[in-house]
């Protein structure tokens, strides 16, 4: 089974889950379980959030060799189970791939679903849902620019959420999907529309904050100097 985590700046929550996915496969012997994340608003390039690193290394998983990628239909399309860290990010999945409803839900979502009815596989998820009604409390907020103490309580609900739901799966029920390389760019492109601009903004003490509200309004990437 190949999951794919959903969530915004893509440092801090998605890749917490992707993190622990990979260790929970390595601690179990699943070779054929593999995870992603990407963020709708990506700082694309950005490793993980430093704190987000401590919280990931504290539950027992690595934060090593992390770029924060922006969400794209190829990753949706090679995956069996989209999981998203809040309802309108799951929602916004499903509009950029039209037709993958019945495999994308929140990260609680699926977990209640799952330990609640009984359902093992993607399938199963996605049919117990139409009657299963709203989940209460079904995001997980995003912690970036509070304290470490909330960087610690997202990393410890992710855990609490997502183990249960892994346990839960039968995890061989999916195919393993290598996803598709980061397009190269093209050496002498085509004359066409011009790329979206990479602003140059100056070092912000809080980057990670300035970034992200750069990024959602300009809707293209962002990238820092000195």
């Amino acid at each position: 089974m190949h999951v794919l985590f959903v969530c915004s700046g893509n440092v801090c929550r998605s890749p917490i889950a992707e993190r622990l996915t990979h260790a929970y496969a390595l601690a179990h012997g699943l070779p054929h379980l593999t995870a992603e994340s990407a963020g709708v608003r990506a700082l694309v390039g950005f490793p993980i959030e430093p704190v987000a690193a401590r919280v990931i290394e504290g539950l027992g998983a690595s934060a090593d060799g992390f770029r924060a990628r922006r969400l794209r239909p190829e990753m949706i399309k090679c995956a069996d189970l989209v999981l998203a860290m809040t309802e309108q990010i799951r929602d916004r999945s499903m509009e950029l791939l039209l037709g993958t409803s019945h495999c994308t839900f929140t990260l609680r979502e699926a977990r209640r679903i799952a330990t609640d009815t009984g359902a093992r596989t993607v399938a199963e998820l996605a049919v117990v849902r139409r009657g299963y009604g709203e989940i209460d409390d079904a995001n997980i907020s995003d912690p970036v620019g509070l304290g470490e103490a909330a960087f610690a309580q997202v990393g410890d609900r992710i855990a609490a959420e997502l183990m249960p739901l892994l346990d839960a799966l039968d995890l061989g029920s999916g195919t393993k999907r290598v996803p598709e390389p980061e397009p190269e760019p093209e050496s002498e492109p085509e004359p066409g529309p011009r790329p979206s601009p990479v602003v140059q903004l100056p070092l912000s003490p809080r980057p990670l904050i300035a970034a992200r509200a750069a990024s959602s309004i300009l809707d293209y990437p962002v990238s820092w100097s000195r």
